[in-house]
């Protein structure tokens, strides 16, 4: 692997750190958190500097970019302290532009030109998260519609999406690969309601349940094929994984920067504190995680670009850099001590964001299942 950046790397690069530094200071990234409001302004403006449209298919107004390329883009941004704030569209795109007919795919790519947030993952239940099997939303097509009943929770950003991609069973199979499908529903359809939730992270991206109640579409909502939801959705979970990866070294290289410049500053015993050997040990340690999580993402990222499948290299990236980035996070959280708990303390808002990112995409423990049943097989 060539760990050089090209030309267009860097001007990208370059690019983005002027726009983060004009449209999203700490300021305002402290203010939204405090808030709960969503980056608008600064979702806009990367769409208007052509950021947003990087990895879509020129047909559809986009920039082809490898893997690698865009997730330096979403470490970047994260990098400047904003959780999920790059990167996400894509997935979003993705979706959509593999198996949505043209009506949703202009729609959708519409939203994303506008800066807006065209629909939320509809997936989780209360009693259905890892185990998908366990899933009882409901989707009964009747004579040219589809009508839904369920309820879904902890769903990011739904209110405010314009959709929610929705998972449900349209039929009464045994296997659950082939009983659920896909649907597009509009967040403001007849029958839909949304209680928020308050959580202790990611402050900046709402979550909510999602109640439908006889909920009555045409069939020109569903995404795809009848029955093959289930494959759809697994076919962009590892590029979701990867993404989350890159948004935790982000992170956890901001926080590991605050604390390092902290312990260089902090004064105690008449001396700053970074020349004490016990916190020399933390920021070496949080220095090897670093690298560690970056060469993780990057040999992932080539991969995806090389065509090579990633069977359990997707899950073990997603763990590892999880994982890892939140012990980084916890250290940096040490190290300024009583002030880090501060509320309104960056490192704080790191540390709840980090810990959010070891359920979100997928628990720690659902990684080891998805690659350790991998290994097996690879070693039968």
């Amino acid at each position: 692997m060539d760990f050089g950046l090209t030309d267009e790397q860097e001007l990208l690069l370059d690019s983005l750190r002027e726009l983060l530094e004009r449209e999203c200071p700490e300021s305002y990234i402290a203010e939204l958190d405090r808030t709960h409001q969503a980056p608008t302004s600064f979702r806009l403006a990367l769409h208007e500097a052509g950021f947003a449209s990087l990895g879509f298919p020129e047909e559809y107004g986009g920039t082809p970019c490898d893997a690698v390329t865009l997730m330096m883009l979403t470490e970047r941004v994260s990098q400047q302290g904003l959780n999920n704030g790059y990167g996400i569209e894509l997935l979003q795109a993705k979706d959509i532009l593999e198996f949505g007919s043209q009506e949703q795919k202009a729609d959708i790519l519409g939203l994303l030109a506008a800066g807006a947030v065209p629909f939320a993952l509809g997936f989780t239940e209360p009693g259905a998260g890892s185990d998908n099997s366990a899933m009882t939303t409901t989707a009964v097509h009747r004579d040219g519609t589809v009508t839904f009943n369920g309820t879904k929770t902890l769903i990011t950003n739904a209110l405010d999406a314009k959709y929610l991609l929705v998972m449900a069973k349209s039929s009464d199979g045994d296997d659950e690969r082939t009983a659920i499908s896909m649907y597009l529903v509009p967040m403001d359809a007849p029958g839909v309601s949304t209680n928020k939730l308050e959580k202790i992270v990611w402050n900046t991206n709402d979550s909510c349940e999602i109640f439908m109640d006889d909920v009555t579409l045409p069939e020109s909502c569903l995404v795809g094929r009848q029955g093959n939801g289930f494959r759809q959705l697994m076919r962009n979970l590892d590029l979701e994984r990867l993404v989350i990866a890159a948004t935790c070294l982000g992170l956890a290289q901001c926080a590991f920067d605050d604390a390092a410049t902290y312990a260089s500053q902090r004064v105690q015993f008449g001396k700053p504190i970074g020349s004490f050997q016990l916190i020399q040990l933390k920021l070496t340690d949080m220095a090897i995680k670093l690298e560690n999580i970056r060469n993780f993402v990057y040999k992932t990222s080539w991969m995806v670009d090389q065509g090579i499948p990633l069977r359990s290299q997707g899950a073990l990236c997603k763990r590892y850099a999880a994982m890892a980035a939140f012990e980084v996070a916890d250290d940096a959280m040490q190290i300024f001590g009583g002030i880090g708990v501060n509320a309104g303390t960056r490192v704080s808002r790191l540390w709840r964001d980090l810990r959010g990112h070891r359920f979100g995409g997928g628990t720690d423990e659902i990684m080891v299942h998805i690659a350790g049943r991998q290994i097996i097989r690879e070693h039968r």
